[in-house]
Parts: structure tokens; C-alpha cells; sequence
């Protein structure tokens, strides 16, 4: 089932069909101790028709953290990107590490959704989209489902010093997230689940490239232990699991581009980029 935040409510889809879903606000569905069963006890009321445009980010009060170097893609782009300021190392270190790196994303209403735009920085010369598998937890930090990220990124400010990961990452319209929660109680991550990254300019694909979650070196389970171990989060959290797809390191994105992220069984999250 996938669980669905509009500017007409909330929804459930289940096989294409869609039922509303009643609840207070998107914190409190979220943070139900009975949310799949909630879920399914929607699907027993009247089908609705879904408009996409209505479609909002899933996310309201919760952080959005994200890890890094989980991918062997990953770690060998960030190497490059840094070997000139001395940081190379680093991500190899972090890559075979037991500890994971995480960092702080976005507020969750910073974030945005489906059709919004993204952006570049101003102050930025190389800047790329990551795609990206992203765990959906709620306050007690138990994983209640998977969504799409976009994790924009400034490879230049964070290749000139990793001390700037902050600012290579955390700006407004930095954060893309949707289109719903594929809700999973649980149940193991499928690690062949396909991801696909597509950049379209003037009406063509100009990067293209995919990845499975067989590639992603760290289990979702250990990535939320770490986020969950010294911080409390009341309204639950999202957290971002890494690239396997790096564009080459010729590329930069442009104003203008489309950015579409396919992952089985979830969705596909589409924004425009803008200066």
C-alpha cells in the first residue's frame, strides 16, 4: 500500500485504487501504532480519484537526515571530488568504518515535492542531482516505510573543503522528496529494487543511469539505529540512504533541466530545476 499526503487529505493506494484515509494531521498518521491497520480499513470505504497535481511531499515536522558513502559509486566520486584539499581519504575511511556518516538535510517543511522545483546555488559551479532510497521511521524510530529523494548537491563547495558538507548540501530547494510512503511494516528491504535517474534538457536525456539496492553497503536497520541512538525525533524521521548514480564529472545541472527519479514499486518523482 502507498500512503498518499495532498492538498485534498490523505490517501491510500492500493493495485491503482485509491481511498481516503482519515486522521487528525500527517504527524499523527504517521506515529500511529496502528497505521497499517488504519491503512487497510481505508481501503474498505469508497474508491476516490487521485489527482496527481494535488500531490504534497510526505513529510511535514519531520527531520530529514541523510547518510553518505554507502555506495562503492559514491565513495570513488566524493574521493575525486576532494583529492585536491587533502579529504580523499576520508571517504574511504568512512566507507569501510563500522560508524556511518549521517548529516542534517532539511526541515521537513523546507522540503519539497512532486512537481516543485529544485535548485541550484547561486554561489556553485558544479552541481548534481542524487537520487536516492529514503527510510521513512516514526517517533519510536521503527521504519514504517520507504520513499524518492533528491539529495541536491554543490560538488565544488564540498570538494574544496569536506568541512563544507553543510552548504554543499543544505539550502532551500536543496531537498526533493515523494511522490508517497510505500508502506512496509517491517518487512525486509528487497535489494533488488531498481533505481533510475534520468536529467532531461530541451526535450532530451542527457544523463541517464540506474542502480539496485544490491549496491547499498549498509542495512536500513543499522543507518536508522545510528540516527536514533543519541537523538529523539517526536514526529518521526525520514532519512536518505545514499547514491549509487553519480553523474559524470563533466556534467553540471543547468535551469531549465528535469530531474526524474524512478524507484520500483514507489513511484516517480519529477522536478524542475531553477536557478
Amino acid at each position: 500500500m502507498k500512503l498518499f499526503r495532498t492538498t485534498q487529505g490523505f490517501f491510500v493506494e492500493t493495485d491503482g485504487t485509491a481511498y481516503k484515509i482519515e486522521a487528525e494531521n500527517w504527524d499523527e498518521l504517521l506515529n500511529s501504532t496502528e497505521l497499517m491497520e488504519r491503512a487497510a480499513a481505508a481501503t474498505s470505504g469508497s474508491a476516490v480519484m487521485l489527482d496527481a497535481s494535488t500531490i504534497l511531499a510526505p513529510v511535514t515536522s519531520q527531520e530529514v537526515w541523510a547518510s553518505g558513502v554507502t555506495y562503492y559509486r559514491s565513495r570513488d566520486a566524493r574521493m575525486e571530488e576532494s583529492k585536491a584539499a587533502g579529504g580523499g581519504d576520508f571517504y574511504d575511511r568512512v566507507y569501510v568504518a563500522e560508524r556511518p556518516e549521517l548529516f542534517f538535510k532539511s526541515a521537513g517543511w523546507r522540503s519539497v515535492g512532486p512537481g516543485d522545483d529544485v535548485r541550484i546555488r547561486t554561489d556553485a559551479t558544479w552541481s548534481i542531482p542524487e537520487p536516492e532510497l529514503v527510510l521513512v521511521a516514526n517517533a519510536r524510530g521503527e521504519q514504517i516505510g520507504l520513499t524518492i529523494g533528491n539529495d541536491m548537491s554543490s560538488r565544488d563547495i564540498e570538494g574544496e573543503n569536506p568541512l563544507y558538507l553543510p552548504q554543499a548540501k543544505v539550502y532551500n530547494g536543496s531537498c526533493a522528496i515523494g511522490p508517497c510512503i510505500l508502506l512496509t511494516a517491517g518487512a525486509p528491504l528487497d535489494r533488488s529494487m531498481k533505481i533510475l535517474l534520468e536529467i532531461i534538457r530541451g526535450g532530451h536525456d542527457v544523463v541517464t543511469g540506474s542502480t539496485t539496492l544490491a549496491e547499498l553497503k549498509r542495512e536500513p536497520a543499522e543507518l536508522l539505529e545510528y540516527l536514533f541512538r543519541e537523538l529523539s525525533f517526536p514526529f518521526g524521521a525520514l532519512l536518505f540512504t545514499g547514491t549509487g548514480i553519480v553523474p559524470p564529472n563533466e556534467f553540471t545541472l543547468q535551469p531549465g533541466d528535469v530531474v526524474r527519479i524512478s524507484i520500483d514499486g514507489i513511484g516517480t518523482l519529477e522536478n524542475t530545476v531553477s536557478a
